[in-house]
C-alpha cells in the first residue's frame, strides 16, 4: 500500500517551488539574516525484547542565523523522547535533548567548522535527582556533490568534553554519509550511514565505547515537507541513562522534514 502511495505521489507534475536546493549551493552572495530553517520530526518502532525501548520520537531544527558567504552561524535543537510499555501501552520514560551552536568558514567544495555540543539527559515519570549531561567542543567537515539524479552529502566530526555530569566520555569521534538517489521527480530512494567512537576515562570499567547506525527507505516530496520511510539497523552506546551498556536492534518508521539536502546522521 505504501509503495502504491509513493508512485501515486511521485507520478504528479513538479514545478519550481517543490525543487529541492542542497545547502552548500545556496550560499547568498552578501550577507544573509536567517536565511535557512530546517525542521524534522520523526517516529520509528524499536524491535528490542526489553520493555523499556519500544518507540524512539525525535523532533528538532536547524537554523543559519547568519550566512556571511564566506561562512555560517548555525544553531540547531534537538529532543528525543524514548517509550517503553512498563506501566502502560505508551510508556515515556526518557527526555533527552541536544543544543548545537557552530561558525564554518567554506573552502572550495567543503565547509569547515568550530562546534559547540551540549547533550542532556532526563527520565520522564520516574524519580532522578542527579544530572547527565555533558559539554563538547571540536571541529567539523562536511562535503557533498551532486550528479544528475544522484545527492551525496557527509559529515565527520571530532570533539572533546569539556565539562560532565555522571557519564565517564572523554572525546568523540562522529561521521555520517547520506545518499538520495531520484526513482520519479518526487521519488528518491535514500540512505544513511553512521559511526560513532566514544572514548572515555575509565572510571565505570570498560574501554572505548563504539556505535554505529544504517538507514534505507524511500522518500516522497510534496509541495511544502518530505516523508521519509525506512527501516534501519543501529548499534548504540548507553541507551539508557543511568546505565553503561551497548544495545542493537532493528528498527522501522517514518520522518516528516523540510525540503531540502538528504539529512546527514
Amino acid at each position: 500500500m505504501l509503495v502504491v502511495l509513493a508512485l501515486a505521489v511521485s507520478a504528479a507534475p513538479v514545478d519550481a517551488q517543490t525543487a529541492t536546493v542542497p545547502q552548500s549551493s545556496a550560499q547568498p552572495s552578501g550577507v544573509a539574516f536567517l536565511p535557512r530553517f530546517d525542521y524534522g520530526v520523526s517516529l520509528e518502532h524499536l524491535f528490542s525484547e526489553e520493555r523499556r525501548f519500544v518507540w524512539d520520537a525525535n523532533f528538532g531544527g536547524d537554523l543559519d542565523i547568519i550566512d556571511y558567504g564566506g561562512g555560517r552561524l548555525r544553531f540547531v535543537a534537538g529532543y528525543q523522547t524514548i517509550l517503553g510499555s512498563e506501566f502502560r501501552s505508551f510508556d515515556p520514560n526518557q527526555g533527552n535533548y541536544v543544543l548545537e551552536g557552530s561558525v564554518s568558514a567554506r573552502a572550495a567544495a567543503f565547509e569547515l567548522a568550530g562546534v559547540f555540543h551540549h547533550e542532556s539527559r532526563h527520565l520522564s515519570d520516574r524519580p532522578k535527582r542527579v544530572p547527565v549531561d555533558w559539554n563538547m567542543i571540536g571541529g567539523r567537515i562536511l562535503g557533498g556533490v551532486v550528479r544528475g539524479g544522484t545527492e551525496l552529502r557527509g559529515r565527520a566530526d571530532v570533539r572533546g568534553v569539556v565539562e560532565h555530569t555522571l557519564v565517564d566520555y572523554r572525546w568523540e569521534a562522529d561521521a555520517g554519509v547520506a545518499a538520495r538517489v531520484a526513482l520519479r521527480p518526487r521519488l528518491a530512494v535514500i540512505a544513511t550511514g553512521g559511526l560513532r567512537v566514544l572514548g572515555v576515562d575509565g572510571t565505570r570499567d570498560r574501554g572505548t565505547q563504539h556505535g554505529y547506525r544504517g538507514e534505507g527507505g524511500l522518500r516522497i516530496d510534496g509541495r511544502g515537507a518530505a516523508l521519509e520511510l525506512f527501516i534501519a539497523a543501529e548499534r548504540r552506546i548507553d541507551p539508557y541513562q543511568l546505565e553503561f551498556s551497548t544495545v542493537t536492534w532493528m528498527t522501522a518508521g517514518f520522518r516528516i522534514s523540510s525540503l531540502t539536502a538528504p539529512r546527514v546522521p
